[in-house]
Formats: structure tokens, C-alpha cells, sequence
């Protein structure tokens, strides 16, 4: 017989006091926005599949935030609810095949060791084969987030190649054949969504990749499956801070951060992760005010972002880089770190 106490019912779920409101809202919002989007990408007319498109790929850029939310448990007051919840948004979002606390040991790991922690580099083994390369240079010239497509086809391969990840071939294959039967349904109701889906899905990876390709000029660790080591305990406080950057839409309009749950707020999430999403401007002003020394600006980020998309697949950012000198207008960023794989 189990001696566990049962919950008080009366005891809230949330967090925090005030969470409910804004995580329910954001919850209802990829509900409601993603069976939307997918209906609207479904009907004949152009004008119903421009705003499903847009509305499809930005509901899963709120779930993916939700899921990191999730990660750091500011959402629900116990770590098994969070849980469940990050389990059914990764659902959602494609990103399934890896185990949610895979994902949330790799995020912890970035925030303690101060560093972009990995499996193996990408870079390292890509450059021993130049005409994949090439290919994946031609894809991204010409808009097409290759480099995440490989990281997220990477965890469906690597359970079946990877010593360490046998244990996960089972979860694939479920996960693989319950998203492969919701996409046939759809199909068989209209075959838009095979074609329009997937450029939802490119811009939700174009979305992520621009808030994570210029946040941090970290190093990268190829450490993730081996204990926390001596490489990671020469950064401190400081160099974690110097080496972090708030990526704002809008300082006049901040409500436009809230596109991305507030994400942009980087210095202040790595302040104090346990803040949640709502409370982060709020934070950000208590911390720094009117200090924007760590802030890049969005016009700039954005043309560094078109600039060097070819070259940014190869690319790995030095620590300590003066990327500030110029506000971020040559800073090249990463590729490959999101924090929806695993590997």
C-alpha cells in the first residue's frame, strides 16, 4: 500500500501564484492555433493557406517554449506534471523521438557547465564529406534550414547507429508511426498538407534558429554522455554573463517578445532560470534597466542572419568574441544547438 499523502485538492497546480493566466492562455493559443493552422492549410483557397501556414508554424514555436518552460518547471508545481506536458507539446512539435529528459539533461547542462553541450560535433564529422557539405551550403543559400533538419533526422538515426541510444529505438518507432498515421489521416482529407505542412514546419525551424544562433558565444563540449568534467568548471559567473545576449524584437513594443514567450530576455533567463516566461521583462528591467550592453538589436541580428547563413553551418563561435563592438552586424552565430535534440 502506497504511504504517499494525497494531494490536497484544493492546493493549486501552477508554480507559481500568478501562472495560471498567462500558461493557460498560452496553452489554449497553441491548441486552438495549431488545429487551426492544420485546418486552414487544408482549404482550397491561398487565402486561407497563407495565414495557416503562419499560423501553424507559430503555434509550435509557442509549444517549443512552453517545452522549455517545462524543462526548468516553472509551470506546474510538481516536476511530473511538467512532465507530462513537455511529453505531449514535444508531441506536437516533431520533436518526441528524443525523451523528454534527454532534452532536459542536454538544457541543464548548458545552463551548469556554461557551454553548448553535445554528443559529438556536427562540424567535425561534416567537413570529412565535402559533397554533403556542399549540399547542405546549397540548402541553406537557398532558405532551407538544412543543418536542423539533419540534428532533428539525427535523433531518429542515432538509436539505431549509437551504442549509448539502443534503449531508445522503441520510442522512434511509436513515436514515427503515431505521427506518420495523424499526417495520413490528414492526407486522406486533403493532400495540402502534405506540401504546406512542411514549409510550416522550415519557418518554425527558422524561428528557432535565429533566437538560438545569436545568443551565446559559447563553447562546444562534446560531454554530454560523460559526467560533468574540469573543462566546464573554469567558467564562472561572469564569463557566463559576457558571453550571453539579449535578443529583443522590440524594446518600444515589448509586447512583440511575447512572439516568442519572452525567450529574448537571454541574459535574464541565465540570471535566474527558475523565472518564468511572463515575469521575465520585468526581471530583465530589475536587473539591467536601462543597461543594454549585452542587448543586440533585432535589425542587425536579422541581416546577420541572411548574411551568413551559408557560412554559419560551419561556424563555431569563439569565446569572448567582440560581437558587441558593432552590435551584432558581423556576427556570424551557430547552427545546430537547439535545444530540442538530444544529441
Amino acid at each position: 500500500m502506497s504511504t504517499a499523502e494525497p494531494r490536497d485538492r484544493t492546493e493549486s497546480i501552477w508554480r507559481s501564484e500568478d501562472g495560471a493566466v498567462p500558461n493557460l492562455l498560452a496553452l489554449l493559443y497553441v491548441l486552438i492555433g495549431h488545429s487551426g493552422g492544420l485546418w486552414l492549410i487544408m482549404q482550397p483557397s491561398i487565402w486561407s493557406v497563407l495565414p495557416g501556414v503562419l499560423l501553424t508554424a507559430h503555434s509550435m514555436v509557442i509549444a517549443a517554449y512552453l517545452v522549455h518552460e517545462c524543462a526548468h518547471n516553472t509551470i506546474f508545481k510538481r516536476n511530473a506534471d511538467n512532465r507530462l506536458l513537455g511529453e505531449m507539446l514535444l508531441w506536437l512539435v516533431g520533436s518526441a523521438y528524443a525523451d523528454y529528459e534527454d532534452i532536459r539533461h542536454k538544457h541543464f547542462r548548458h545552463h551548469v557547465d556554461k557551454a553548448d553541450v553535445v554528443v559529438f560535433d556536427y562540424r567535425k564529422k561534416l567537413v570529412r564529406y565535402p559533397a554533403m557539405t556542399r549540399l547542405i551550403q546549397a540548402l541553406e543559400w537557398a532558405w532551407i534550414p538544412a543543418v536542423d533538419i539533419m540534428m532533428h533526422s539525427l535523433v531518429l538515426i542515432l538509436p539505431f547507429t549509437l551504442e549509448s541510444r539502443l534503449h531508445r529505438r522503441h520510442r522512434v518507432v511509436l513515436v514515427l508511426v503515431s505521427r506518420l498515421a495523424f499526417f495520413v489521416l490528414l492526407a486522406s482529407i486533403s493532400w495540402q498538407v502534405l506540401l504546406f505542412y512542411p514549409i510550416a514546419y522550415m519557418l518554425f525551424m527558422h524561428v528557432m534558429r535565429f533566437m538560438d544562433a545569436h545568443q551565446h558565444t559559447f563553447e562546444v563540449f562534446e560531454t554530454l554522455e560523460q559526467e560533468r568534467g574540469v573543462e566546464a568548471k573554469r567558467f564562472d559567473h561572469a564569463f557566463e554573463h559576457r558571453n550571453t545576449f539579449s535578443n529583443l524584437f522590440s524594446t518600444d513594443y515589448p509586447w512583440l517578445n511575447l512572439l516568442v514567450l519572452n525567450f529574448g530576455y537571454h541574459n535574464a533567463h541565465h540570471e535566474r532560470p527558475t523565472v518564468p516566461w511572463y515575469r521575465l521583462p520585468a526581471f530583465h528591467a530589475e536587473l539591467y534597466g536601462n543597461d543594454d550592453s549585452q542587448m543586440l538589436p533585432f535589425r542587425n541580428l536579422l541581416g546577420s542572419y541572411h548574411r551568413y547563413r551559408v557560412c554559419r553551418a560551419l561556424n563555431a563561435d569563439e569565446p569572448d568574441e567582440p560581437v558587441m563592438q558593432d552590435k551584432g552586424k558581423t556576427f556570424i552565430g551557430v547552427d545546430g544547438v537547439s535545444f530540442l535534440t538530444a544529441h
